[in-house]
This record gives C-alpha cells, structure tokens and sequence, in this order.
C-alpha cells in the first residue's frame, strides 16, 4: 500500500461563510451576519492592492492580538452572543460564538472532510450495514454531527466539558437532538483504553489530536509523545472491516506525509491512504489559505 501524493482540497462549498480578505497576519470573514477580522500566524504575504498600514474595513469584530499572549474583541456595534451559520450541502446548522482564544467553534475547511465521510457512511449504510463512528478530541461536535446526519452512531469524545455541551447544541441545531450520540467528557486516551475493555469496536475513527492538551482530570496530552501509542490502541478498537480512520491536524509538528506514513505504519498492507492540506478560498484574490491538513484510510 503506497499512500497517494499529498494533495490540497478546498472547501469551496459555503453559502453562510466566506473567507473575505487575508493578508498582514490577519483574515477578514464573513459569518453569517457578521464579519470578523482574526490573526493568522500563516498569512505572511501582504494584502492584495492594500499599502502596508492600510486599515481594515467593514468588520463587526476584530481580535486584538497581544504582545504579552493571548488578545481580546474589539466590537464595532453590540454583537450576540452567539448566532448560528448553516452549511446547506448537507443541511447542518452550527453555533457561532468568538471565544476569548480568537476562535468561533467552527472550522468550516472541515466541510471538505464532512462531505467525504458522509459519502462513506452513507454508501455502507444503503447497503445495509450499521456504522459506528468514534469522534476523539471533537470540539464542538461539527463532524459529529455530520456523522450522525449521514446515518452513523456517533460517540463523541472531548476533555473539554463545555466543548461537548456546544457539541450537544449544535446536534439540536441540526435536527440530531435525539440522534445515538454519546457524549463523553474524558481523556481520549484514558477513554480508548476503556472501551478496549470493555469489548467495544467500531466501524471508523475521526480524530483532531493537539500538540498540547489537558485530559479532564488534568492529564498532559503531548502529541509528539502520545499520539502513536493512542493510534496503536484505537487500531485495536476497529472491527474487522473497518470503514475508514480520519486524522485532522492543525500543528507545524506534523506534515501530510508524515501523518500518510503513521496510517501506513497503523494499518499495513490495505486499504488506500490520501493526505494533503485543506484549505478555503480567498474571495479577494482567489488564493488559496492553508488551514490544516488531514490523512485519510479507507477500505
């Protein structure tokens, strides 16, 4: 099995996002309603047709970065305090909400990964079978739900208690309130091993590790050190004809290949592996932003 060349994917399909302006550090979108101006540590180039210096305009919100970490909001005019955007391609429905660390609860380059495993989930599932998904370290539960939506039970997993109370939230939203979800709020690997005790197996994992994190009684998540030993366990957890397994990553640590050659060492001799970056589209200048990358197995 030879892991396919690295290859970007863009999430061009949003009605409710776009992707403004980027340039000088910074990005300009649009949410629904609202536009928001964030830093990006990735967007070095300047700003197309702008001289250096140039304000921003037209925006709702802007994250002040600090020099001493961290930042805050400016707001031009009272903001909610959440507002939600929908991703029509697959009728979800999302809530927004800009934190105090910059982010809004979503990340809609996802969208790309989304509209691949519902495809999956719901070709096994026309065919008959039943899908079992595991979501680790899932945020606030945007695949999740699209798993869910698709036909799968989802078990949904995040050492943040307030992320998994927005996962819930957002499965409402979507019309999944009373969808075969589980919400677990535990240390992913601490949860993976029990499971493996339990006897538990499922068709397909998703997971989006961290370079650092905290299990909820304050275990030190440290990817370069855990994430291949997690990797090993969750391969004991899946069943024998396994669906697909989805790695996300937003950390320098990791590359597409390097994440393809962890598949390749995880699930040797089957199955197909795909990895690249994913990214969105700049309404401005139609370049394309880096967000992420992802490796993909599937049988």
């Amino acid at each position: 099995m030879t892991p396919q060349r690295p290859a970007l994917i863009v999430a061009d399909r949003w009605q409710d996002y776009q992707l403004i302006d980027c340039g000088d550090g910074m990005k300009q979108e649009r949410w629904g309603p609202h536009n928001l101006v964030r830093p990006d540590p990735q967007i070095i180039w300047p700003r197309a047709g702008a001289a250096p210096g140039t304000k921003w305009e037209n925006w709702d919100g802007f994250y002040h970065r600090s020099a001493t970490g961290g930042g805050k909001w400016e707001f031009r005019r009272p903001l909610p305090d959440h507002w939600t955007i929908r991703y029509a391609p697959l009728k979800l429905t999302f809530k927004i909400h800009p934190t105090g660390f910059k982010h809004t609860g979503l990340f809609p380059e996802q969208a790309v990964n989304w509209e691949w495993f519902t495809a999956k989930i719901k070709a096994a599932r026309t065919a008959g079978r039943e899908v079992s998904v595991l979501n680790l370290f899932g945020y606030t539960g945007a695949a999740t739900c699209a798993a869910a939506a698709a036909g799968a039970k989802v078990c949904h997993v995040d050492a943040a208690e307030g992320m998994v109370k927005w996962c819930r939230e957002n499965a409402a939203l979507c019309g999944l309130a009373e969808a075969p979800i589980r919400y677990i709020t535990d240390d992913c690997l601490k949860f993976v091993r029990r499971e493996l005790k339990r006897g538990r197996h499922y068709d397909a994992i998703i997971m989006d590790p961290p370079t650092y994190g905290r299990g909820s009684t304050g275990e030190m998540w440290k990817l370069d050190d855990h994430l291949w030993p997690l990797l090993d366990e969750c391969r004991q957890l899946l069943g024998e004809t396994p669906l697909f397994f989805l790695i996300n990553a937003y950390t320098a640590r990791l590359s597409p290949t390097v994440v393809a050659n962890l598949l390749a060492a995880l699930l040797p001799g089957r199955g197909t592996i795909t990895a690249g970056e994913i990214g969105l589209p700049i309404q401005r200048d139609g370049k394309v932003l880096p967000c992420g990358i992802y490796g993909r197995w599937e049988m």
